[in-house]
């Protein structure tokens, strides 16, 4: 994961998850409207799954 794609985690989450799915979408802003720092922590997590 580059710095672009972390700091896109960290400022707008639903954004950063685009290319993972409907399902990591819905779930990371669901999150995201409950509280911004679940969101990020999501986006950062699914992020860094996905390049492993």
């Amino acid at each position: 994961m580059g710095i672009g794609r972390a700091l896109l985690c960290i400022l707008l989450p639903p954004l950063a998850v685009l290319d993972q799915g409907c399902g990591t979408i819905l779930i990371v802003t669901l999150l995201t409207l409950c509280g911004w720092v679940p969101g990020a922590i999501a986006a950062l997590v699914v992020c860094t799954k996905a390049r492993t």
